[in-house]
Formats: C-alpha cells, sequence, structure tokens
C-alpha cells in the first residue's frame, strides 16, 4: 500500500492529472432487457408464419389463428421474435413485394425487431420464388466435392435474402444420410461421409455468415440421417450406439460450432443411447443441454423444427411441447400449432414456478445478441428496387450455373450412348417431370428433343421406335416405363433426378446419370454433359449397394 501511495504523490508532484475512469458504455441487449415485460420476453421466444403478401394485409387465416386479420396485427398482439416467410402464406410472390412485407413487418414490432427468415436449402426445399437465383441442394453440391461452391452456394443466396429482408437461413442440413430410405433428408443432405458433410456444412455457413452477414442453422441436431421415418407425420427413433452417433452424426455439428453457426435446430427424433427417456431430442435436457451446451460447447441460439410437426406432438400436448422445449434448453420455439397456447402455457409456467423468469432472460439474452450481431437492433428500410436488382442478378445465376456444372454423375456408359452430338440425332425425353420447374421440357428444350411428359409405358415405347435416342427422367415409380423403353431395344439413357438410389429399381439399365434434383439450372447442367459441352464431374457422395462404391463417377471429354 505504501508502494502505491508513495508513486501516486511522485506522480502528483510532476503535475500530471491522472483522468478519470471512463464509464462503460451500456450493453444494448442489457438495456432492452431490463426494460422488458415479460410477455415481450416471451414473445421473442416464438417465431411463426402469418398471412398476407402486404403487413397491412387483412387475411381470414390470421383471425382464426391469432384472433386479428393483419400480418402487422399478429406481430404486435404477441410481441413476437421472428417471422417464417412460405410462399403458401402469401409471403413469397416477388423481390419487391418481399421487401415491402418484411419493411412492414419491422415497422409492425417497433423498438425490438423481427428475425425474418425462410428455408432456403436449394434443391427439394427451395422457399423464393423466381427469379431467385437457383442452386443445386446438398447432395448435388457432395457430388461437386468442392467447399468454395457451398461458400459461394450461401453467399449468393444469403446475399438475395438480405436484399429481401430476410435475416435468417434455415439452412444448411448437417445430417449425415446413411439411410437410402430415409424420407425426409435424402438428397437435402450433402452426403453419407461425415468429413465431407461436416466440410461443406461449415463452408455454406461461412458463405451465408461472412460471405452475406446474415445467419446460418445447421439442422437437424442430434443428427436426422439414418431414419425411415418422416418427423413430419411420425416420431423416428434412430438407434445409433453413443460411439456410432459421435462418429456418423457429431461430426457435421462439430464443425458448424467451430465455423460459428448463428443457430442450430433441433430434430424430432428419439435417440435412446444419447437419451433413454423416449422424449425426442427437442425436448430432451440431456441431448440440447448436456449433449449440445455441455459436451460440444455450443453458445449459439438454438431453435426447435417446427412444433406442428407430429414427431414433438406425440407424448405430449400441444400446451406441454413449449414448456419442455425450454427446459430442454431450447432457445426459439419455431411455429407452435396454436400460438396462444403456446404463450399461455410458457406464461403460465413461469407463473406456476415451472420456469423461471432468469431462465427465459438466458433465451432472450442470446435472441437478442444475435440480433445485434447481425444488425437488427440498428435497423432500416430495405430497398425494393435494390432488391429487384439484386434477386436473380445475372452474375449470380452464372455462379450457379457453373456450380451446379460440376454436380452432374454419370454412373454407367457400358454402350458408349455419351456424349453425343445433338446435330446428328432426333432425341426424345420422356418420363417424370416437376410442373413447379418444368423439368421435362426445360431438358427437351436445352436438347432440342421431343419432349413426352407423363406417358403410360406404352406410349412412350412407341415414341421411342421414332428416335434415335430416348433420355428417361427417374424419380421413383418409372420401373414399367423404363422396363418398356428397354424391350424396344432402342438406345436409352436414364437419369435420376432425386435420389440416385433409383436405380436399384431399374434393372437392365446400361447408360445413367444422375442429377440429384430437377430444377432448370440442374437440367441445363444435364444437356451439358449429355451432349460433351462439359464432362461430367460429380462423384457420388453416397454409396448405391450392390451397384457402385462412394466416390464413383465417370467422365468423357467434351465435343
Amino acid at each position: 500500500m505504501r508502494t502505491h501511495t508513495v508513486a501516486f504523490l511522485a506522480v502528483a508532484a510532476l503535475g500530471v492529472v491522472i483522468p478519470a475512469p471512463v464509464a462503460a458504455k451500456p450493453n444494448p441487449v442489457d438495456a432492452l432487457l431490463a426494460g422488458m415485460t415479460l410477455p415481450e420476453k416471451v414473445g421473442q421466444l416464438f417465431s411463426t408464419y402469418v398471412y398476407g403478401s402486404e403487413a397491412t394485409s387483412p387475411s381470414t387465416e390470421n383471425q382464426r389463428l391469432y384472433g386479428v386479420s393483419t400480418p402487422a396485427e399478429v406481430v404486435a398482439k404477441y410481441h413476437l421474435g421472428g417471422i417464417v416467410y412460405f410462399s403458401w402464406t402469401n409471403s413469397l410472390q416477388n423481390p419487391r413485394q418481399i421487401a415491402g412485407l418484411s419493411n412492414g413487418l419491422q415497422k409492425a414490432a417497433g423498438r425490438i425487431p423481427l428475425s425474418i427468415s425462410t428455408d432456403q436449402e436449394h434443391g427439394v426445399v427451395t422457399r423464393m420464388p423466381a427469379p431467385a437465383t437457383r442452386f443445386p441442394g446438398g447432395m448435388p453440391l457432395g457430388a461437386g466435392r468442392s467447399p468454395s461452391d457451398a461458400y459461394r452456394t450461401g453467399q449468393v443466396t444469403g446475399t438475395e435474402l438480405r436484399a429481401v429482408g430476410i435475416r435468417q437461413a434455415w439452412a444448411p442440413v448437417a445430417d449425415v444420410n446413411v439411410n437410402p430410405a430415409n424420407p425426409v433428408i435424402g438428397v437435402r443432405s450433402f452426403s453419407s461421409d461425415p468429413p465431407l458433410a461436416g466440410t461443406l456444412t461449415a463452408s455454406q455457413i461461412h458463405g451465408f455468415q461472412r460471405g452475406a452477414g446474415i445467419s446460418a442453422s445447421a439442422k437437424h441436431f442430434p443428427g436426422h440421417g439414418d431414419t425411415a421415418t418422416d418427423s413430419h407425420t411420425g416420431l423416428p427413433v434412430i438407434n445409433h450406439t453413443r460411439q456410432e452417433w459421435q462418429r456418423i452424426d457429431a461430426p457435421p455439428f462439430r464443425a458448424a460450432i467451430t465455423a460459428g453457426a448463428d443457430t442450430i435446430m433441433s430434430a424430432h427424433i428419439v435417440v435412446p443411447a444419447l437419451d433413454a427417456s423416449g422424449d425426442p431430442a427437442t425436448l430432451s435436457k440431456p441431448i440440447i443441454t448436456g449433449l449440445l451446451r455441455g459436451e460440444l460447447g455450443y453458445r449459439g441460439v438454438i431453435v426447435s423444427d417446427s412444433l406442428e410437426m407430429a414427431g414433438v406432438r406425440e407424448k405430449y400436448g400441444d400446451e406441454r411441447v413449449p414448456v419442455l422445449a425450454l427446459k430442454a434448453g431450447i432457445d426459439v420455439l419455431l411455429m407452435p400449432p396454436t400460438l396462444e397456447l403456446a404463450v399461455d402455457a410458457v406464461l403460465g409456467a413461469v407463473a406456476g414456478g415451472e420456469l423461471t423468469e432468469s431462465r427465459i432472460d438466458e433465451s432472450v439474452r442470446r435472441i437478442l445478441a444475435l440480433k445485434q450481431k447481425r444488425g437488427l437492433l440498428t435497423w432500416t428500410p430495405v430497398d425494393p428496387d435494390v432488391a429487384e436488382r439484386v434477386v436473380g442478378a445475372a452474375a449470380h445465376r452464372r455462379t450457379a450455373q457453373a456450380v451446379t456444372d460440376r454436380t452432374v454423375t454419370a454412373l454407367r456408359n457400358d454402350a458408349g450412348l455419351l456424349p453425343y452430338r445433338a446435330a446428328e440425332k432426333k432425341v426424345l425425353v420422356t418420363g417424370w417431370t416437376s410442373s413447379t420447374y418444368d423439368t421435362l421440357p426445360v431438358l427437351a428444350r436445352e436438347l432440342g428433343a421431343t419432349a413426352l411428359p407423363t406417358p403410360t409405358p406404352e406410349q412412350a415405347a412407341d415414341a421411342a421406335r421414332a428416335h434415335d435416342l430416348t433420355v428417361v427422367l427417374s424419380n421413383g415409380g418409372q420401373q414399367a416405363l423404363v422396363a418398356a423403353l428397354i424391350a424396344t431395344g432402342q438406345p436409352v439413357v436414364v437419369v435420376a433426378v432425386r435420389n440416385p438410389h433409383d436405380l436399384t429399381t431399374l434393372p437392365g439399365v446400361t447408360t445413367c446419370l444422375a442429377t440429384y434434383g430437377y430444377t432448370d439450372v440442374s437440367m441445363r447442367s444435364l444437356a451439358k454433359a449429355l451432349t460433351g459441352v462439359i464432362p461430367p464431374r460429380g462423384k457420388l457422395p453416397v454409396a448405391i449397394p450392390g451397384y457402385h462404391p462412394y466416390g464413383h463417377g465417370l467422365s468423357w471429354g467434351v465435343k
């Protein structure tokens, strides 16, 4: 003590002025939290959908579900923390409309802006309408094997979402799809190989977050890749041992955490080796708090998958699910089937002592901190004119096409039919098609071929006899059609436009490819590979048991 006193006197004797300590600036999150009522805090925990193309659009669906008419009224009534956009709610029509809706909803939210989100995985789960840039989904990116392509997919997608006021993408899928019969994940997954899935998960998160400045979400923890049940309609049970979970399911989530994923989404699945109670992971404290927070050390925001799904509703009533999810460690409760019931249940649990207000504060603090991190606490309106220029920009479309060109996978070319010169053959394109993306007509147009969508086997066989080559698109259920085409003796090329395991149900096929997706961008890449404009470069990101190993993929020169 004497030494400090002498030093102070010596400094004073020299005439040095010691400045007073500078008061620390108040943390805006703490300041917000301190001024919030309990209903406002509870509202921040919920993110759901509203009906209407504008914030002030009246809707009978809003009235039925929420007791008020407009999207803005729903946000204000429940103090919502987030909104999820879908096309079926009329939220997603075009860039100008989406930007206007986002601005109107944020105005209704008042002093705590919303986290506006959508599922933009690409491939089979694509929410943004044209002219938004379409990329290949998870499995084709796995076939391409390129971390930089996964990054660019996240960066461009995030840039377009941000332009219309969406700051949270529910992507990427971090599940390791090791079950060919998986009805809900499948081609949404990057791969059956945990290291590859982890690398691409981390790369896409970096694209969304570093490249575009919006939040990504690794889903569906602790891993939905080995189930034959869809959690939308039932409660899947995954019987991996804890060691198998560590080896198969955990690596992509560890990679996501290392990459700094803003959010991680839980799965409505039972994993007995991780929690023997039979509770789905979303409601499991051993899994959410013990494993994800504790063992893996995750400090970000944990989001439930949709609480409308059957997988989380089988064991408990809708009024118990949100309370149990919070007790398990969930922060954001996504799309409860009855919002008012869910909100009242949480408020009642606090009033009754089952939940403490400090537990609510833990989650709200994380939610507000993420909003601060992503600039939402100082939100300014998005510009609809800019949105129209950014969404679907020509440079973005060129990037998406280049990425997709690296994903087409050639599996067999026994007779050397490919590549062929388009000008030298009369080609028929037939089989499965998507009315949403005009899959078959787009391919036929790119090839200069005849289109014959969804024919009978007899009609297809008759048409094939009048052509030099038939390209048939398969997406499950085309067995009779393919058999009839092969029986003609004419050259046939089969393309699996979703699940590459389709080929195990199509005996006799000797020329086949996989695109893992059926949007227009995939069909343009397929056309170029068939005709030798580009070589097929993709390698199977999953094994096809009894047919092709993981990593298989043929190539050929360009013409």
